[in-house]
């Protein structure tokens, strides 16, 4: 059997107190060693700094005060054990002091985690310098390691880095949430820029507001939201699609912590929750079994707040190996969804008063005048991409008599509901004008005067073309307006007719311009949307639309799709209108 190992010798024990009474009264060599032992061993045990005596297995031989202190430990229970066996959750690099009792080379090691001693910080660390024992003639005896606690300077660099790594995280949010003008786009952005930067799994709910949706309204406090934006782990979320889809209705009840979160503006945070606490969170009781298959472990629901109510909630998941929630992402998660709720609350705003404008504006256009049975019109509308508000284009076909039709092409200066509601003011007085018997110099004459005794505030735009198809002509007069084109099958020219001043001004000067109008041949009338676009000359953009070689055999509406694909690409920057007229074979 082999024997074991006797228990280390404590160094600094009571034996060298009795040791210092022993010699009290001596003199010489004995009185000054034992006067320098004292004044060493009051060193040790006073000082700031944590000292402690290692043996060759790391076992601890001597702690000074400030280690039993910094610990909560008293110091005997220090001697004979290992830094494991007497702080477990105290973690320290064992192997870079194997290399100081081999080579000798003093080195740093940190020392982190907690105590049993009350700590004002989240996690404790030291920093020491560990050197290796040696006796006299080279025996190695251990290790004495001395170091300071840095924990106060961990924790300010860890915020700071925190802080750091918030503000990089929000700056790269700027770029991709709120791209656009769209609800479920942002939605979209802000989901998937959750998850994977700050959640394994996220989902973003609107509050709906009861327009876009059949279902009979939800009773006396509940919140009626849709599902607009899920992203995360393939995984996590085919186990959730089971419970739910893209663009469902829910209701939440009044007890719901995702209605009071709603009703306060504050996150509601379940961290390693257990069923009862989920079952408070899922919005659909029978979706936690589908959490917990995910291995969702956490959850975290943010309201998108607005200054009058919050717009949706956002709510993020973390499962399997991904730490719980800390405060850090709670806040990280309400800044973003602060942005976010603003592109959103932005974007509703923008989708009623685009949609207000453009049902107008529709109205108003479904049924242009019917032109007599001798003329052929065709006609388009294309409101502007994402980024700019219906304007206040029109078009308009008048019968008038003798077989005569005045085509009407104008547009308001500006954009949004008020520019649409000024624009069925110039269309109803054009109306009026158009049906005495007079020039169509005449009638923007007219027109001009009447207009800027109204008071509008906004000036437009107008091109007034009569066809009459028994002379096989047309007569135009512009009011500040693009001029018209006349295609035919040997290529397509700019009527020459002079501009005058838009309608509104009062300056009046209007010309007309009567020119024949061969069949078979189209005469296109449109706004400045067709042609105009940011960084070309507009000589460019006008050579574009007389360079044109389409096919005139077809439908009026083939014809104006044809130029709308050469000239259009992509969204379109502006409003475009376009109005097509062709005289029948007799």
């Amino acid at each position: 059997m082999g024997t074991e190992t006797p228990p280390p010798h404590r160094l600094f024990s009571a034996a060298g107190d009795a040791l210092l009474e022993a010699v009290a009264g001596a003199v010489g060599i004995a009185h000054e060693q034992a006067r320098e032992y004292g004044i060493l061993r009051n060193v040790l045990d006073g000082t700031p700094a944590a000292v402690e005596v290692l043996d060759h297995g790391l076992r601890y031989l001597y702690v000074n005060p400030t280690v039993s202190r910094l610990s909560g430990l008293p110091p005997e229970s220090f001697i004979g054990r290992t830094l494991s066996e007497v702080m477990p959750d105290v973690h320290r690099g064992d192997e870079a002091l194997r290399m100081v009792l081999a080579d000798g080379e003093c080195r740093e090691v940190p020392l982190t985690g907690r105590t049993r001693a009350r700590s004002p910080f989240r996690r404790r660390q030291w920093n020491m310098v560990y050197h290796r024992l040696e006796e006299g003639d080279g025996q190695v005896l251990g290790l004495c390691g001395i170091g300071v606690e840095i924990s106060a300077l961990r924790e300010y660099v860890d915020d700071l880095e925190s802080a750091h790594q918030r503000l990089a995280l929000l700056d790269t949010a700027t770029t991709r949430v709120g791209t656009t003008l769209d609800v479920d786009r942002t939605c979209i952005e802000l989901a998937e820029f959750v998850a994977p930067s700050m959640a394994d799994a996220c989902a973003v709910d609107v509050v709906e507001d009861g327009t876009a949706s059949m279902a009979p309204p939800p009773g006396p406090g509940i919140v009626r939201v849709r599902v607009a934006a899920v992203s995360g782990d393939p995984d996590i979320l085919r186990h959730l699609a089971r419970g739910g889809r893209l663009g469902e209705i829910i209701d939440i009840p009044r007890h719901s912590p995702i209605r009071r979160s709603l009703a306060t503006g504050r996150p509601w945070k379940a961290n390693l929750g257990a069923d009862e606490v989920f079952h408070k969170m899922v919005l659909k009781p029978e979706n936690l079994a589908l959490y917990r298959a995910a291995g969702i472990h956490s959850l975290l629901a943010v309201p998108l707040p607005t200054r009058g109510h919050p717009v949706g909630v956002c709510f993020l998941a973390r499962a399997g190996d991904s730490p719980p929630f800390t405060e850090d992402d709670v806040l990280v998660a309400q800044d973003l969804a602060s942005r976010a709720a603003v592109t959103i609350d932005h974007a509703r705003r923008y989708t009623l008063e685009h949609t207000m404008a453009l049902e107008l504006q529709r109205a108003l256009l479904s049924e242009p005048g019917a032109p007599h049975p001798d003329v052929e019109v065709a006609s388009r509308y294309l409101p502007a991409g994402h980024s700019a508000l219906v304007g206040g284009d029109w078009f308009d076909s008048i019968a008038l008599p003798d077989g005569r039709t005045l085509q009407v092409m104008g547009d308001v200066m500006g954009h949004g509901f008020t520019a649409a509601v000024a624009m069925t003011q110039y269309r109803s007085l054009l109306r009026s004008l158009a049906v005495a018997d007079t020039s169509v110099d005449g009638i923007l004459e007219d027109a001009d005067h009447r207009l800027a005794n109204m008071g509008l505030d906004r000036v437009a735009t107008c091109q007034l073309v009569l066809i009459d198809p028994a002379r096989a002509t047309f007569t135009v007069a512009s009011a500040g307006h693009l001029p018209p084109v006349l295609l035919r099958e040997d290529g397509a020219t700019l009527v020459p007719v002079r501009s005058g001043p838009p309608l509104g001004t009062e300056q009046g000067g209007y010309e007309s311009l009567t020119m024949p109008f061969p069949p078979g041949s189209v005469l296109l009338l449109y706004t400045d949307g067709l042609v105009e676009h940011r960084g070309m000359d507009i000589d460019a953009s006008l050579r574009r639309l007389t360079d044109l070689r389409i096919p005139l055999d077809g439908p009026l509406d083939d014809i104006i799709e044809a130029v709308l694909a050469r000239l259009v690409l992509g969204t379109a920057e502006d409003d475009v209108a376009l109005l097509a007229a062709r005289t029948r074979a007799a």
